[in-house]
């Protein structure tokens, strides 16, 4: 796994958080989901460590765009960098 840091692997976009994920304690247990889906935030997470690519991922959860899935990528990126974890 590579370790550099790749600032031109994120695109400098202007991802609003609230288009991406929804949260609501009445449905899904208030798990973080993508916007207009049932599908957790999480399941991205987890298909990606499991190895499937973005292409999979959008052919198992139609619902989900792949300017949803890159966003949400975006914003984790960010909230690493911040958090000083991330190289």
């Amino acid at each position: 796994m590579p370790t550099a840091h790749r600032s031109a692997a994120v695109p400098q976009a202007n991802f609003s958080l609230c288009e991406i994920v929804w949260r609501d304690s009445g449905r899904m247990a208030g798990v973080p989901c993508f916007t207009g889906t049932r599908v957790s935030i999480t399941a991205l997470f987890d298909c990606l460590e499991a190895g499937d690519s973005i292409l999979e991922f959008t052919e198992d959860f139609p619902g989900v765009s792949h300017e949803q899935i890159v966003g949400a990528l975006y914003h984790g990126n960010s909230a690493l960098l911040r958090s000083g974890v991330a190289p």
